[in-house]
């Protein structure tokens, strides 16, 4: 009785732990733009890029009693291609056609300036997290330069630690909010629009 008892503690003792150490993921997000915006251009040519700003690929971790091994990564060869067929998809809503090589047309410059993602220190298990991600925009055109920074945040509460599918949703959720901010921003296409 007492050896099975004992077996059963450790048992229950080795479940314990494992739900406390975390192993890394890296996230494959899928953000999408969120229209609808209203169409200013008549089709002229926009260079639309879009590159990554942040000083490495690491958003943070998932907290934990060992939150050093759980951490989470989002490549730029994993979102940047996503973000640039989504921007120009934007640019394409305001009427303009986005055009890789179009000699003195408007440029517009999507930097993602940063993607975080934040769970408490303390505690042994992973109950929230918050996620936010910020992008830098640069319009130019002959006669105007605008810049500006959107961002979008998240507070999101678990029963249990999410796994990469779940945090994958919750950071494609923010990319998406973020980047609508930026192209429902009249002042984006007003200055594309400008000669």
């Amino acid at each position: 009785m007492l050896p099975r008892l004992l077996l059963s503690l450790i048992a229950a003792a080795g479940l314990a732990l494992s739900g406390c150490a975390l192993s890394p993921q890296q996230l494959n997000p899928q953000p999408v733009f969120k229209g609808p915006i209203t169409a200013v251009g008549q089709g002229q040519p926009v260079v639309v890029r879009v590159v990554d700003g942040r000083p490495n690929t690491s958003l943070g971790t998932r907290g934990g009693l060992y939150a050093e091994t759980s951490a989470i990564t989002v490549r730029s060869q994993d979102v940047i291609p996503k973000l640039q067929a989504q921007a120009e998809a934007a640019v394409r809503l305001l009427g303009f056609t986005p055009s890789p090589n179009a000699y003195n047309a408007p440029q517009l410059t999507l930097t993602l300036a940063e993607l975080k993602y934040q769970s408490p220190k303390e505690g042994m298990y992973v109950t929230e997290a918050d996620i936010g991600a910020t992008f830098r925009v640069d319009v130019q055109n002959s006669v105007r330069r605008y810049s500006g920074r959107y961002g979008a945040s998240l507070n999101q509460r678990f029963g249990m630690a999410p796994n990469e599918a779940t945090n994958s949703k919750l950071v494609s959720d923010v990319l998406s909010d973020a980047l609508t901010r930026v192209f429902k921003d009249p002042t984006i296409g007003q200055t594309l629009n400008q000669r």
